[in-house]
């Protein structure tokens, strides 16, 4: 009989997960010695302070990130052909979710290994919640481009697809260009279209602000450097 592949969430930030998550991952996590990790020495630090009796020198580590090649996806879940089962964690939130775990998930599904999703948080499906945009229709759309020209043209698209379907459109960005992209945001968008700025998710200095583009454009978010999921609907 095959392991099954647990999916761990970990916190979004330096603050822990709710209590209620952490003792069911607790659980998990005490019956595990495989786990593949996006970066060794956070994964590390996590499960210690989960489930501190957990022995890191026998546990064993892959690491999936975007260095990962396609071929090493297939021998990470080798180890679940003899019924062992293996934990993936992410770097912050959920697995899968705009990570390049949802490789192994693909696989292990392929395989027949059964995938257990743990209760965690996701950035994204929080910041919709708080946002007041429309939650019924929604779209990830991970990275926009990064040269100017294509980010532009990529706005107005993504604006102009909002508006025709009503459809909330949620984006994020490297925190070190927050700022790039929302004056981009607030130069080319309609000055009636709603911006959503949702940083620090869960932690103590958590900012989250729904305003009309004419609205933003008199105040700057302290997002520079920080995580953070912008939501727009025109």
């Amino acid at each position: 009989m095959n392991g099954k592949l647990y999916l761990i969430p970990t916190p979004l930030g330096e603050e822990f997960l709710p209590e209620e998550s952490s003792i069911q991952i607790a659980k998990v996590i005490s019956n595990l010695n495989v786990f593949i990790v996006e970066e060794l020495r956070t994964a590390r630090r996590f499960l210690k302070k989960v489930s501190p009796l957990i022995n890191i020198d026998t546990t064993t580590f892959y690491v999936l990130n975007e260095h990962t090649t396609a071929s090493e996806y297939e021998t990470f879940l080798k180890v679940t052909e003899n019924g062992t089962d293996i934990g993936l964690i992410t770097e912050a939130g959920c697995p899968a979710i705009a990570d390049p775990g949802s490789q192994v998930v693909k696989i292990a599904h392929k395989k027949g290994v059964k995938v257990i999703p743990l209760v965690g948080p996701s950035s994204i499906t929080l910041a919709l919640m708080a946002s007041g945009l429309n939650g019924q229709q929604f779209a990830f759309l991970g990275y926009l481009p990064i040269k100017p020209i294509e980010r532009k043209a990529k706005i107005q698209q993504i604006e102009k697809r909002s508006k025709i379907e009503n459809q909330t459109q949620i984006f994020i960005e490297t925190p070190y260009r927050n700022i790039s992209l929302f004056n981009e945001l607030i130069s080319t968008c309609n000055s009636e279209t709603m911006l959503c700025i949702a940083s620090n998710i869960t932690q103590s200095d958590e900012y989250i602000a729904t305003l009309k583009i004419k609205e933003w454009k008199t105040k700057t978010p302290d997002i520079h450097k920080k995580p953070a999921v912008f939501l727009l609907l025109s």
